[in-house]
């Protein structure tokens, strides 16, 4: 299927924000909103948000992209991932302006990108959003980063005889068996908890909002990547995490071989195509539900 890009303009608040708008040859009832993490803009890493756009769209899926406040050819000052849910309400709003038979909407995020989309749905449980595509989401806590490496690097490394020939032949000093102890200390830290009269901290916000989401999610992991593997541990220890990742809703794959961006040709392929069929799977199960 033929597609057209254009770029636009829409306002968030005083300021003006710049996205690029990929549209089908026909008229298109779904759209993407693709959330940027951050400090990066509508591009993507390895142009993996352009490309992705394209591939939707050719498939009959409108596609917006667009940089965040501060960021790219946005105006405003720059905002931390979750401090953009005016942003993404803003692209909303500009993707069904621009497209009136766009009458719902999937967030697709990487990162922090997805955490900001899950922050979004807890702000503003939004009718408009019956998906979200979340890939590696972002937990970062000095515990979480802590149990990772202690898990998935340092156990790894101990279990090989190499590390130890090091150690006992010197080339390992003591400031690498100093790392261990530090992040074995670490690891033992409580997941954040909100203090008196405090918002909760963001993680717990990001399960609440998953909570309440009532579409369908999709969510990839890379195995060669410790932001996955934090995200993971993080939701076995959080008790608002408890249950989220076996609910019936929710399409889960582990791409063993991935890093943290999905940087090759083969793995930005996997991620369009698993995006591609899982929205077209989505929007069958929400036509069905409509028709009953």
């Amino acid at each position: 299927m033929q597609f057209s890009e254009s770029a636009i303009s829409f306002d968030c608040g005083p300021d003006t924000l710049t996205g690029v708008l990929a549209v089908p040859e026909g008229p298109a009832s779904h759209g993407v909103v693709v959330v940027v993490g951050g400090p990066q803009y509508r591009a993507g890493s390895h142009r993996q948000f352009v490309l992705l756009s394209r591939t939707l769209a050719a498939a009959g899926i409108a596609v917006l992209r667009f940089d965040t406040r501060g960021m790219g050819d946005s105006g405003g000052e720059s905002r931390d991932f979750d401090d953009v849910t005016p942003d993404i309400g803003a692209a909303i709003a500009a993707i069904q302006s621009h497209l009136p038979s766009v009458s719902s909407v999937t967030l697709w995020g990487l990162c922090d990108g997805a955490s900001a989309a899950l922050l979004y749905c807890h702000a503003t449980r939004d009718a408009r959003v019956n998906g979200l595509c979340l890939l590696n989401p972002w937990v970062r806590s000095e515990a979480s980063l802590a149990r990772a490496y202690v898990k998935h690097y340092y156990a790894r490394r101990l279990l090989r005889w190499a590390f130890w020939a090091k150690l006992f032949s010197g080339h390992v000093g003591a400031a690498a068996l100093a790392d261990i102890w530090r992040n074995m200390g670490l690891m033992r830290g409580e997941v954040p908890s909100r203090a008196e009269g405090k918002e909760l901290p963001f993680q717990q916000r990001m399960a609440l909002g998953w909570r309440g989401f009532h579409g369908g999610v999709l969510l990839l992991l890379s195995g060669a990547d410790y932001t996955a593997k934090e995200f993971l541990e993080y939701a076995k220890l959080d008790p608002q995490w408890a249950d989220l990742l076996t609910r019936n809703d929710l399409e889960r794959h582990d791409l063993i071989d991935a890093d943290h961006t999905f940087s090759t040709n083969l793995l930005r392929t996997e991620v369009e195509h698993l995006t591609l069929r899982w929205l077209q799977r989505n929007a069958a199960k929400h036509s069905k539900r409509a028709l009953q």
